[in-house]
């Protein structure tokens, strides 16, 4: 709806005509319908920027709304899924007991894995906000005295004291992928922790025949499962990883690309594989007495060390025998979806917006995205 507003130069707000109706429209206006807040979010989550979301917006659905606007619609929202998640009005369409899996020997049980990981995100730091600040301040001083007075500006929240903190994303799935609750935290490890309990008893996790962990050899990942007492039936060192570590020392040790250096990575990644880590230790025990440079003893002795520190987690054999995952791929993959949005360049965000724009990209990997919308959201009208 549209009207027409006059105004008095040089009388400030006393020169604003003033109409009835008006307190009224303004409020229908300020609100913002389910329907156009579903768009705002689904429209943010597939494009760059807030502005070529509201041009979307416009443009799929004739709702006009400034790139502002839907900053703060798609952040509260965001907000509103972590409180939904957290008080368990947002559960996940499924339990462990619906994860059901053949064995290798015909057996059939339901298993559930575990992944958990961190991934970097930009923020705005303190110093940027007050650059920020001082020049909004310059540019109202330039104002002029005879334009309408503009609202105080609000107090300055506190940037963050590095340009990029650590997030991190906890997983729960099945053997298929078809079933998964992702979610998100820019908490600590032990925050990390109190959610990967708590999705867990939203899964029913302990209740699986089989409960795995595909984890990159993080310390702060076992040791959280540990610490909340997560009931796992076993818990795999990713395979990529050991990979990295030992492709990593063959080219510091042998050169690169050097065909023996190939060999040797070949053949020790298939010991590990399929004899477990006591082969894996006497092969690299026996690899390491061949150098003579203090430079590749060192190395060899940190791949020697990482390999040592994470033996309770190469058991690849059994978990081949099992039929069980040895590779984190499904949580790496998601260390990738949910904070794309928010990565890029020339994006920086306080971390609390951050976690709240990829609290929504979670929900959808999880394919809560529906449910969301027609039980939790409408509550919030």
């Amino acid at each position: 709806m549209a009207r027409r507003r006059w105004h008095v130069p040089g009388r400030g707000n006393r020169g604003l005509s003033v109409t009835p109706a008006d307190a009224w429209l303004d409020a229908a206006e300020a609100t913002v319908s389910l329907g156009a807040r579903e768009l705002c979010c689904l429209l943010n989550g597939n494009t760059s920027g807030f502005a070529r979301a509201a041009d979307a917006l416009k443009r799929a659905g004739g709702v006009s709304v400034c790139p502002e606007k839907l900053r703060e619609v798609v952040e509260a929202e965001g907000r509103r899924v972590l409180e939904a998640k957290e008080s368990a009005a947002l559960l996940p369409g499924w339990a462990a007991c619906d994860c059901k899996v053949k064995t290798p020997r015909g057996r059939e049980v339901s298993r559930v894995y575990l992944g958990a990981d961190g991934f970097m995100a930009p923020l705005v730091t303190d110093a940027e906000k007050r650059a920020r600040r001082k020049k909004v301040v310059a540019a109202r001083r330039r104002r002029p005295l005879s334009r309408p007075k503009l609202p105080p500006l609000r107090g300055r929240r506190r940037g963050a004291d590095q340009r990029y903190k650590e997030f991190k994303a906890v997983l729960f799935y099945d053997q298929d992928l078809g079933r998964r609750l992702v979610s998100v935290t820019r908490g600590d490890g032990a925050e990390a922790g109190r959610v990967m309990r708590r999705d867990a008893a939203q899964v029913g996790f302990a209740a699986a025949d089989e409960r795995v962990g595909n984890i990159d050899g993080g310390p702060w990942i076992l040791n959280q499962i540990r610490r909340r007492s997560m009931p796992m039936t076993a818990v795999g060192l990713d395979f990529y990883h050991l990979a990295e570590n030992v492709h990593r020392c063959s080219r510091l040790t042998f050169g690169e690309a050097d065909a023996t250096g190939l060999d040797w990575t070949a053949r020790t990644l298939h010991a590990a594989k399929h004899r477990g880590h006591a082969a894996l230790s006497r092969r690299l025990s026996d690899w390491r007495g061949r150098w003579r440079s203090a430079a590749k003893r060192k190395e060899a002795d940190r791949l020697m060390n990482y390999v040592s520190d994470r033996r309770e987690m190469i058991d690849y054999p059994r978990f081949l025998a099992n039929g069980w995952r040895i590779g984190s791929g499904p949580t790496e993959s998601q260390c990738r979806v949910v904070p794309a949005r928010v990565k890029g360049p020339g994006k920086r965000w306080d971390a609390d917006n951050a976690e709240a724009v990829m609290a929504l990209e979670a929900v959808h990997q999880s394919h809560q995205w529906r449910p969301y919308w027609t039980t939790c959201a409408p509550n919030n009208d």
